[in-house]
Order: C-alpha cells, then structure tokens, then sequence
C-alpha cells in the first residue's frame, strides 16, 4: 500500500514514524509532504519520500491522508483533487465533518479519523468514522492501518467531538497528572528523571491492567486500598481537593469548545 500523508507537523510526523517503528509498510512507499524541505530533512534520511508539492504527492496514492490545520483542508482537497483519482481520502481534521469534506471532495469513500501523538511509539487510540459510501474493504484498509500504530476502532461520526476529547486531548490531560506527581516526588525526595520514569511506568502498568485484563478502574484501586492504609488516605486527600470533579469538567469543557 502506497501512503501519502500531507502535512509533517506534529500530528503527521507521529504517523510516519509510528509506519517505520512498526515497519510492515516500507519507508519507500510513504510519501510526506510539507511547505518546508527543513522538516522534511530527518524523514528522507529514514528512506520516506518527501516533496514539498502536494499534487505530486497524492499520483498513484492508495491512501491519502490529511494531516493539514481544518482552515487549510478545503484549499488542499481542491489543489489535488484532480489527481486523487481512486485514492481513500482519510482527514484527521478537528471538527471538520464528512459532510463538509464530501462538500470539498464529492461523493467519494472518506473518512474522519482521531488519532493522537502515541502513534509515534505504536500506543495511539484512533477514532475512524466513515462516509456512507464506504464499503467494507475500504474500512477494513484503513481500521488495518491505524491498527499498526496503536488501537483503532470504528464509530459513529456522532461521537467523533467526544472521542477527540477523551482520546486525542486524554494525552495532555494524563499528562498533566503524571508532571504534578513528579512535582511531589521531588518534593518527598525523588530526582526529576527519577520521579518521571517511576511515574510514566505506574501509568503504563495501570493502563495495561485494565486494557488487557478489563476490568473497572475502581475494582483495581479496591485490589491496593486497606483500612487505615496509606492509598485510601491519598485518594481521599485528592478527592477532598476536586480532583474527580476537576477532570470531569475540564473534558466537558474541553467539549464545549467543540459544539459551539
């Protein structure tokens, strides 16, 4: 399969190199574009084609996918439309719709994916909605392809603002957790990079759990909480401060922001 991907920033960089981490598509079939040939520099010494012309880019093309700023979609689906021809059109647009791309590209398979910057290490959780006039082998390609670089699932266009909120700004707000319990463990004795590692890998073992095993957060938390212990102390000081109200109204709002 023939991969173009348009746009190197953060969001397409982690795409690529998530394809090279995983490695089962070749370096010589992903083509990235970008306005600058300085961004472009580290992914053609991997063996990735770069051009800086998108209409180049997108010429025998399996797939396309868009990897551009929404108020930029409309300007490049019209420049290369003409050279699409049977390509799958895959827009990783916020808030851009299938609607609104079947405005600018017409009646074609397409699809709105929500994918987040863990594709770079093959841990992303991307959201694939598709256009009507998909057919199951198209779905099929393109659930196959993100599956390459983390999870992916398929869902109703209806859900996509939610699923960026919970699935794409999730890693900011994880993130944000593990640097304010780094800050502590500093303060009770920890080098930075020491309370990082020890952190990230907390994180990622309780992720694990409940990804693989499946079961509700909160019966992992009963399994490491006793009596008088020191977890249920913790919790409850975290709770007494908001901590469950902060995230719950800091996703609604992050929401909000989508549906206005």
């Amino acid at each position: 399969m023939k991969i173009t991907i348009t746009g190197s920033g953060n969001i397409g960089s982690a795409l690529v190199t998530g394809l090279l981490r995983e490695g089962s598509i070749a370096p010589g079939d992903i083509t990235l574009t970008d306005v600058s040939q300085e961004a472009l520099s580290p992914f053609a010494a991997k063996g990735v084609r770069t051009m800086q012309d998108n209409v180049a880019a997108v010429k025998n093309a399996d797939l396309l996918v868009l990897c551009v700023k929404p108020y930029l979609v409309r300007g490049v689906i019209e420049e290369i439309l003409p050279s699409l021809a049977d390509t799958l059109l895959v827009s990783f647009a916020a808030g851009i719709t299938l609607n609104q791309l079947t405005l600018f590209a017409g009646k074609r398979p397409l699809f709105r994916v929500i994918p987040n910057t863990a594709m770079a290490v093959c841990r992303s959780m991307t959201c694939i909605a598709a256009s009507e006039n998909t057919v199951a082998e198209q779905r099929s390609t393109v659930l196959n392809l993100f599956s390459r670089v983390g999870k992916a699932m398929m869902i109703d266009e209806s859900l996509m603002n939610a699923a960026t909120v919970i699935a794409s700004c999730g890693t900011a707000f994880a993130l944000r957790y593990l640097r304010a319990a780094m800050t502590a463990g500093v303060e009770i004795g920890f080098r930075p990079s020491v309370a990082q590692e020890m952190i990230a890998q907390t994180m990622l073992g309780a992720a694990a759990m409940i990804s693989e095993q499946g079961n509700h957060p909160e019966a992992e938390i009963d399994r490491v909480t006793t009596p008088k212990g020191i977890t249920i102390k913790g919790l409850n000081e975290m709770e007494h401060a908001g901590f469950t109200s902060a995230v719950m109204q800091g996703i609604l709002a992050a929401y909000d922001v989508l549906n206005v």
